[in-house]
């Protein structure tokens, strides 16, 4: 218990985006023990991999590290289920096929790169995971996925024009990234583009052809 309550004040103290300055004895506010008791529970969190710490002479900087995001998300998942049930999951299934490559050079680029973290929270891992989506869940992906939009601006760096895209996020097999669909008519719906802050093939080790569900996360289903 001591863990998770100690996660999600690091977590409001604003951890999950950058390193956080606090102190042990000030720490005990959010744990309710004293400043050893604190400073043991932030050892271990640190020991299980949950958080990073440097010490540093004013006290220590924290940062939640991606173990202990995945837990938070965890909770969050289950206080979800408790109020508003299942229907803010969208399953979907496809297989894994080899992209043209370009997917790379795209999210390398500046004027997409900062936009994915500030809207998403993440950066991007510089790829993309291509998912051919079978026939029936193409269609729902076609109707479900236009719920949740996250616009990304397009841009020129000087020298040429980079156009818009949409996102909307998912988890694959477990884990947490999102669908990147450019601004153009023509691009096929049963054809994903996923950007993860992890290198999804080999976190996952994918091959071509092999299957993977797809959860659509609906934001909006509880609010």
């Amino acid at each position: 218990m001591h863990r998770i309550n100690s996660l999600k004040h690091l977590a409001l103290l604003g951890a999950l985006k950058k390193p956080v300055k606090i102190s042990s004895s000030e720490f005990t506010r959010y744990t309710s023990t004293g400043s050893k008791t604190a400073a043991r529970i932030l050892k271990q969190l640190e020991e299980e991999g949950l958080i990073d710490r440097l010490i540093i002479p004013e006290g220590q900087m924290i940062s939640i590290t991606e173990k202990g995001r995945k837990w938070l998300e965890s909770e969050f998942s289950d206080y979800k289920h408790i109020f508003c049930g299942d229907e803010d999951k969208i399953e979907l299934y496809g297989n894994v096929i080899t992209g043209l490559g370009e997917g790379q050079y795209y999210i390398a680029q500046d004027g997409y790169g900062s936009q994915f973290e500030e809207k998403l929270d993440f950066k991007p891992y510089p790829g993309t995971l291509n998912v051919r989506l079978t026939s029936h869940s193409a269609d729902i992906q076609k109707r479900k996925s236009q719920k949740n939009i996250i616009p990304i601006s397009g841009f020129t760096d000087g020298q040429r024009t980079f156009g818009g895209c949409n996102c909307y996020f998912v988890e694959v097999e477990g884990v947490r990234g999102a669908v990147v669909t450019p601004e153009r008519s023509h691009y096929p719906h049963d054809l994903l583009e996923i950007i993860s802050p992890v290198h999804l093939r080999k976190t996952l080790e994918l091959n071509d052809g092999d299957e993977v569900k797809i959860m659509i996360e609906d934001r909006s289903a509880c609010e």
